[in-house]
């Protein structure tokens, strides 16, 4: 799980010393272009969700360069529906997702899913689909009917270009509803959403990286909220606050703390927690989600949801010329709202997290990078560059694996996997403290952290790959096959 060093403080009021975790349009009904559902397409929808009906969701969305409006400037972004973050999807376990895309852009690009645990063959969350420009693809998937509630999102991923593609705009929310917002006191709590992401904005445009942004991981100055320099939430007095947090940002991390408040952790990527862990601060690599529950228990006033910066390795690079350290800024206020009465608690329960089996083997995996004739700085795994033609890793259907992640590099990598997600085991040889589901696990330079990892329902090929999504363009990302017979 993302984590900073800091204090977990019981329900009780004690202390125990830890590392604390961290680590659109309007809903429319009626008839769409593509049968029942909504259109998600072009300028002028209304800020919200759409929303699944009757179980199943269907809508078209389109990606395309637009002119869009972040952080009060008018900037030519790459925007799905017309908009920055694009449009909120919203579904149930159970549901089924008809998703129509259209690629109105002039390369090609695709969709990937980050976070559902669908199937990544055919027309579902399938990454090695490339849409040429003009075309048009159908996604069509149903999530299982016992997938968690979580935060997730929806971004390309055509290898090459997807450090481009998402850090010019393109990326969504993508909400699974159940079991978690049905907890009485979370149900009751006011909900936002917060979509960190950074840009470059130069004359209106977005201007092209240099060859050393690449190599570190490109950022922008003009950091963002929702697409606003300084975005606002309103918490009641007495009540609480639900945020979801997603980092949208194609390298940047965002080191969050909120002034005289501790956040309380009630899920990561992959859903709930089994009870709230309060943190004084909450560290966010690329990809990573996180639900966190504010109390509006302080002197009504306006409060200062801060990113403290952190250096994920690019200060240290030396000769290869890192320098970036980004320090505090703000990007949001939470300011109080009408009295709740009676005061909302913190829910002392939320879900069960059933830790995984033993696994049957261990992987190794060591995230490293070189020069190569030719690309210069590259990016590996275990000593090898992406191929599209190579099967890196198969794994067997119903059995559960440990995988030890060794980072042998000078800057950071957040190690994401698709399909399937996992439990940190431990860090350094330090077990994990709080039980979590994630598919994004933060890799520190020096550091070795092992993962379990459950194969499940879906075969077909997928991969896993550093969320610093010029590192995975340049190479770091590996293909994985799940087999329903011998590995």
């Amino acid at each position: 799980m993302p984590e900073e060093h800091s204090e977990r403080k019981g329900m009780s009021g004690g202390k125990l010393s830890r590392r604390a975790v961290i680590g659109a349009a309007a809903a429319l009904a009626g008839a769409g272009l593509w049968g029942r559902g909504a259109r998600a397409q072009g300028q002028g929808t209304l800020p919200g969700a759409i929303k699944s009906q009757d179980g199943l969701l269907t809508v078209e969305l389109d990606a395309g360069l637009r002119p869009v409006t972040v952080a009060g400037q008018l900037v030519q972004l790459f925007a799905y529906g017309g908009r920055v973050p694009g449009p909120r999807l919203e579904l149930k376990a159970g549901d089924t997702l008809r998703l129509r895309f259209v690629n109105r852009l002039k390369e090609p690009t695709n969709l990937h899913f980050h976070g559902l645990h669908v199937s990544p063959s055919g027309n579902a969350d399938n990454i090695f689909l490339e849409v040429p420009p003009g075309a048009t693809q159908d996604y069509e998937f149903q999530i299982p009917a016992d997938h968690p509630a979580g935060t997730f999102w929806y971004h390309p991923h055509l290898h090459g270009l997807v450090a481009k593609q998402v850090f010019l705009g393109l990326s969504g929310l993508l909400i699974v509803r159940g079991a978690l917002d049905e907890i009485p006191e979370v149900a009751a709590a006011n909900e936002a959403f917060a979509v960190l992401k950074d840009f470059a904005i130069q004359g209106g445009q977005v201007p092209p990286p240099a060859p050393m942004d690449t190599v570190q991981g490109r950022e922008g100055p003009v950091v963002t909220v929702n697409g606003k320099a300084r975005e606002r939430f309103v918490v009641p007095r007495g009540g609480l606050l639900r945020l979801r947090l997603l980092n949208a940002s194609s390298s940047r991390f965002y080191h969050l703390r909120l002034e005289n408040h501790p956040l309380y952790l009630i899920a990561t990527d992959g859903g709930a927690l089994s009870e709230p862990v309060e943190l004084d601060t909450l560290l966010l690599a690329p990809g990573e989600r996180a639900e966190v529950l504010i109390r509006g228990d302080r002197n009504p006033g306006s409060y200062r949801l801060l990113d403290l910066g952190y250096d994920r390795g690019v200060a240290g690079m030396g000769a290869f010329g890192g320098t970036r350290q980004a320090g505090t800024r703000v990007l949001a206020e939470i300011v109080y709202g009408e009295a709740r009465r009676p005061a909302l608690p913190l829910p002392e329960r939320l879900l069960p997290v059933v830790p995984l089996e033993n696994p049957v083997r261990t992987r190794r995996f060591v995230l490293g990078h070189g020069m190569q004739m030719g690309r210069g700085m590259v990016f590996m795994i275990n000593g090898r560059i992406f191929s599209p033609q190579r099967v890196d890793t198969s794994v067997r259907l119903g059995e559960v694996e440990e995988w030890e992640i060794v980072n042998a590099g000078v800057m950071d990598h957040p190690f994401h996997l698709h399909t399937n997600p996992f439990q940190i085991v431990s860090r350094n040889g330090y077990p994990e403290t709080v039980r979590a589901w994630k598919d994004v696990v933060l890799v520190r330079r020096g550091e070795r952290v092992r993962i379990r990892v459950a194969f499940k329902d879906f075969p077909g090929k997928t991969v896993y790959h550093c969320h610093i999504l010029d590192h995975e363009d340049l190479g770091m990302m590996g293909i994985i096959e799940f087999r329903e017979g011998g590995v």
